[in-house]
């Protein structure tokens, strides 16, 4: 039971992300999703963040697929604007990004760990350094301090892949 066919997914994703956009009026709708192999054997699933407030009505529509659940990203501090929302939303969506890098099982090689809307892509910032800490260094000037959390390869006795180095900053 459940969808196994990390294709059929993204079929599916692309289908319901066209579905809420025109069910939201067709202008362009800028959004994050990731996908998650569930606990147990029942397949995938995905996790998505909006930066609006849509109507379950309007998502259980545009999905057509089975269950949905629903998490209102709160906890702002007061004045929050929308780079700190966005700072939550890429929080909630990178614990399941970095579920994917050192679990074999998990990993679907080939295939994106994240993706985001069309037309909505960060911008690539080249970085270079004379070692993989002198590259955070330089990233932790740029994003105005050190990283909450991070991730290396040298870490993770089992990587098989080549030398990598993930970080978040923002809360």
């Amino acid at each position: 039971m459940g969808n196994h066919d990390p294709a059929l997914l993204r079929e599916h994703l692309g289908d319901f992300f066209r579905n809420l956009r025109d069910g939201l009026g067709g202008n362009p709708l800028p959004y994050a999703w990731v996908p998650e192999w569930h606990k147990t054997n029942h397949g995938l699933h995905a996790h998505f963040a909006v930066g609006k407030y849509i109507k379950r009505r309007l998502i259980d529509e545009a999905w057509g697929h089975g269950y949905i659940g629903i998490k209102l990203i709160g906890d702002l501090p007061v004045g929050a604007g929308a780079l700190s929302e966005a700072r939550i939303a890429a929080t909630y969506l990178s614990k399941y990004v970095a579920k994917t890098f050192a679990d074999p099982v998990a990993r679907d090689l080939g295939l994106h760990r994240y993706d985001v809307a069309q037309g909505f892509q960060p911008e690539r910032i080249g970085l270079t350094g004379t070692s993989a800490q002198a590259v955070v260094d330089e990233a932790s000037e740029l994003m105005g301090g050190d990283p909450f959390t991070r991730w290396s390869s040298s870490e993770n006795p089992d990587w098989q892949g080549a030398p990598a180095i993930w970080a978040q900053w923002g809360r």
